[in-house]
Order: structure tokens, then C-alpha cells, then sequence
């Protein structure tokens, strides 16, 4: 689109399957370069992935032209293939979160994600999701926000 200078940053957040421990500490790192190739794969730019062994923070640059929906759905699609053909039973839950943040933010966002392992050794993951939901304003139904 010519003339279009979007600068939509997005928090994604979205958990393994019954949030079981499926990513091995060993790939992490991997899956993380793995989501950047993806999002340039498919132009949707990854700022910073990270994550745990039950879920995936991603701090994105969501394209005008892409539906937010479609690029979690490329993401997560696409990362789950790629741990199934690494020989894992591998599936992402459905549904995600997604929080807007500001250009005067992303180094907060960055951080956070970055530092997932430390941030997990005091809440779960479960607590942390809630607290994003409650702290964006967001409305849920606590019966259901985990599936």
C-alpha cells in the first residue's frame, strides 16, 4: 500500500496445549530465530520472541494489509510444523493474547519477553496471563480464559 506508514506493535502471547511443558529448553532458542524467519517469511516482522516451556511471547510489527488473526495464525501454524518434524507431539492452544504497545514501550516489551526464564521462577504462567489481561483493560471470563 503506498502511502501507508503503520507502526501497529503488538504483545502476542499464546500457550502449548493444556499449557504442558512441550518446548525443550534446548530449542528455545531455535524457535525464537525460527518465528523472526517466519515473520519475514510471511512480512510480518518479529521485534523479539521468547518464551518458556509451556508458552511464546512475540513483540510484533503488524503489517496494515494483515489481519492481526492471520499473522498469529502463520505464526503459530507454522511453528507448530516445524516442532512436529523435530519429533515432538506438538500443538500450540488455541486462542492468544495480543496487547498494544507504544514505540515508547518496546524496550520494556523487549525486556520482559527476553527475560521469561527469571520472570517464570516467580509466577505461573497462568498468573501472568490474567495480569496482562486485567492490566490491558481486556474482559474475560475466568470459566473459560484458559480453554
Amino acid at each position: 500500500m503506498a502511502h501507508t506508514y503503520p507502526n501497529i506493535l503488538i504483545h502476542c502471547v499464546f500457550s502449548t496445549k493444556r499449557r504442558r511443558d512441550l518446548i525443550p529448553e534446548e530449542l528455545r532458542e531455535k524457535l525464537r530465530m525460527y518465528f523472526v524467519g517466519i515473520g519475514k517469511g510471511h512480512d510480518v516482522p518479529v521485534i523479539c520472541a521468547g518464551g518458556t516451556a509451556n508458552h511464546a511471547h512475540l513483540l510484533i510489527a503488524l503489517p496494515a494489509a494483515i489481519p492481526l488473526a492471520k499473522a498469529v495464525q502463520v505464526l503459530k501454524a507454522n511453528s507448530s510444523r516445524w516442532l512436529g518434524e523435530h519429533g515432538f507431539d506438538f500443538a500450540w492452544q488455541e486462542g492468544y493474547g495480543a496487547f498494544s504497545v507504544s514505540a515508547s514501550n518496546v524496550e520494556a516489551v523487549k525486556s520482559y519477553i527476553e527475560h521469561q526464564p527469571e520472570h517464570h521462577a516467580k509466577h505461573s504462567f497462568e498468573d501472568e496471563y490474567v495480569s496482562l489481561l486485567r492490566k490491558s483493560g481486556v474482559k474475560y471470563d475466568p470459566e473459560f480464559v484458559f480453554g
